[in-house]
């Protein structure tokens, strides 16, 4: 995405302050809101559900930590009194970015997406086709970091329209992607632009199907039962920027979240690896990322083996080594592994940041997965060609709480919540009166 233009921040930043200024007279200004994220048992995405249009309709999304802006398909059945396309020129389409806008590419209730190829989807194996930006009422329920507060209205919430085409590879129900990233169109950048919070948004996803996590925008507490507030015992490390987009043009940042890892250690023991994969090189290849996207942390080949070959040389000695199952290279009998506060109990893996001392320890509950019955496996896979050397996927940052303050550019993390008697599961979203 092209950075946009301070002209054209400052006029979709000025619309948003007068715009919040005047909600600010007929209701109370929230301090932070909040995503329900429920985990879909057959693609292991995220999704969440929020509210547009007029009529509001209820519309899901794909969780994207490191995707530019919203997305909704606009080809199935999409229809609201409300909707306002953005004109050729104007802020909101440079903030987009998008090539193919134009002042004829929809009609005012009924947007027909137009194509034009700018980047790699981050689900599928086919291209994001970015027409021209548009506006929609959004709503989304306000929160004290405790409990659910009544819903909040925007009144013009930026997105981009997309189609039936790139619904391929989505979770069953889902038309589109929730943007997280590091852009000025992302939800996090409009939300704390309109509301006058603070740049921070918090991911805490739960690992299980059944109950759901959450995203909070805006500063903590994020407190979960039984009166754990998670935002109290965070680590911090710098959050590092890649100067060089996906698209592959420098000084076009990446939209992605990336840590400054600079070596692994399994049972507080180096592993032997070339720690120069670690740094982001000048073509914006290599370094560490956090991905929603990525079910598992994808490891570049040489690393993996390392780390693979250290686990397994880690774990118990009366552990039975097992026949891997895809996409999985070390997998184990689960009969001689104990069970723990923070699950299975096998080695401890460390990404050591910016100094020996500061490290994202992965617990056994982040590290397996249930193959089969009776069958663990290291919940890491390789990429013979990756762009990145390391992708924290979401089996590895479910049950942490991770906050993003873009303000200070850094990310605090509280590794697993198991160890506070706590999962991300646990937040009450009982609305108070």
């Amino acid at each position: 995405m092209a950075t946009p233009s301070s002209f054209s921040l400052l006029s979709l930043f000025s619309f948003l302050l007068i715009a919040s200024s005047s909600v600010a007279k007929t209701s109370p200004r929230p301090k932070a809101l909040l995503l329900p994220v429920s985990k879909d048992a057959k693609t292991l995405q995220y999704i969440a559900q929020v509210e547009q249009r007029t009529p509001l309709v209820p519309v899901k999304l794909t969780l994207d930590l490191g995707g530019h802006y919203m997305w909704v398909n606009c080809e199935r059945g999409y229809a609201s009194s409300t909707y306002r396309p953005a004109r050729c020129g104007s802020a909101p389409c440079r903030l987009l970015n998008t090539t193919s806008c134009t002042t004829e590419c929809y009609s005012a209730q009924a947007p027909v997406a137009t194509t034009t190829p700018v980047a790699t989807a981050p689900l599928t194996a086919s291209t994001l086709r970015a027409p021209g930006p548009a506006a929609n009422v959004f709503k989304i329920h306000a929160t004290n970091g405790k409990n659910v507060l009544p819903s909040v209205t925007i009144p013009r919430l930026y997105f981009s329209c997309g189609d039936n085409f790139l619904e391929a590879g989505l979770a069953s129900g889902v038309t589109g992607m929730a943007g997280l990233g590091r852009t000025d169109a992302s939800l996090p950048a409009q939300f704390s632009s309109y509301f006058r919070f603070d740049r921070k948004f918090a991911v805490c996803l739960s690992s299980s199907t059944r109950s759901s996590g959450v995203v909070f925008f805006g500063n903590g507490p994020y407190s979960f039962l039984p009166n754990v507030d998670a935002s109290s015992s965070l680590t911090y490390t710098p959050l590092v920027v890649n100067p060089v987009t996906e698209n592959g043009f420098v000084g076009d940042a990446s939209p992605k979240y990336f840590i400054g890892v600079r070596s692994i250690k399994i049972n507080g023991k180096r592993v032997s690896i070339n720690e120069s994969l670690l740094s982001i090189d000048e073509e914006g290849h290599r370094g560490t990322t956090i991905s929603t996207a990525d079910p598992y942390t994808v490891l570049e080949s040489s690393i993996y083996r390392a780390v693979v070959a250290a686990f397994v040389k880690a774990m118990p000695k009366n552990v039975k080594k097992v026949s891997n199952v895809a996409p999985f290279g070390a997998c184990f009998s689960s009969k001689n592994i104990g069970s723990t506060r923070l699950g299975p109990a096998v080695p401890s893996i460390d990404l050591v940041l910016q100094s020996e001392s500061v490290y994202w320890r992965i617990f056994g509950a982040n590290s397996m997965v249930e193959a089969k019955k009776g069958v663990l496996c290291l919940g890491f896979v390789e990429d013979v060609r990756p762009r990145f050397s390391v992708v924290i996927g979401g089996k590895q940052i479910e049950d942490n709480l991770l906050q993003f303050d873009l303000s200070t550019s850094r990310l605090g993390f509280s590794s697993s919540l198991l160890g506070r008697s706590t999962t991300c599961a646990n937040f009450n979203f009982t609305s108070i009166p």
